[in-house]
């Protein structure tokens, strides 16, 4: 019986979704050294009955993901991580209407109980002060929203879990040895060091999903 139960979990692993953009998809990368995949070979080797999901697409924006979110839930994970956000300080998009498409994000998964950690950006500095200060106060005010609604639900919404992890690329943007050449996208060392920085946050995600 015990067996049969261990057996059942082995083939039922808990799958975690990274949804995001290239620095999800792994432009630039050889096959197998992408963020989800070292992340999948950090939680292998830890013995973890995880099974990520690569939810990257290249040149995403918040408004891509928005309007993919749906169709990217249907693969039916257990918790969601979101990474989006570098393209639209790119493009110097609007960050209140980043903030709108973020909100719709949070929400359908919010819908669906899952719990949830959205790690933010940073815009370049050549964006100017203000559209930086803007830039992050989108993701904040998204977050807080998002929280007061968990807060205020009747059932707190199943799963009702958030958390933010301020910036994806932490101790890799602007490390020459960390990146590609485009500056922009970390290299293969660089993936490393983000899943060294943000693991711990991402198992305190996974600790929360329903048994």
């Amino acid at each position: 019986m015990l067996m049969s139960a261990a057996a059942d979990a082995a083939s039922n692993p808990k799958k975690l979704l990274i949804f995001g953009d290239s620095l999800v998809a792994g432009y630039g990368l050889p096959p197998g050294v992408a963020f989800p995949d070292q992340l999948q070979d950090a939680f292998d080797q830890d013995n973890a009955n995880i099974q990520i999901i690569n939810g990257g697409i290249s040149g995403d924006t918040m408004a891509g993901g928005a309007s993919r979110i749906a169709w990217s839930l249907a693969d039916r994970p257990d918790a969601v991580v979101v990474v989006l956000g570098g393209n639209d300080a790119l493009r110097g998009l609007s960050p209140e209407n980043m903030k709108v498409q973020l909100d719709s994000i949070i929400t359908a998964i919010q819908d669906q109980g899952l719990p949830l950690l959205v790690a933010g950006m940073y815009a370049p500095a050549n964006m100017g002060a203000d559209y930086g200060t803007r830039f992050q106060q989108a993701f904040i005010d998204a977050i807080n929203d998002a929280q007061k609604r968990l807060d205020n639900s009747a059932n707190n919404l199943a799963a009702g879990y958030l958390d933010f992890y301020p910036f994806f690329l932490d101790g890799v943007a602007l490390e020459p040895m960390l990146n590609q050449g485009d500056g922009i996208h970390p290299n293969e060392n660089g993936v490393a060091e983000i899943v060294k920085r943000i693991k711990p946050s991402i198992e305190t995600l996974i600790a929360q999903i329903n048994p």
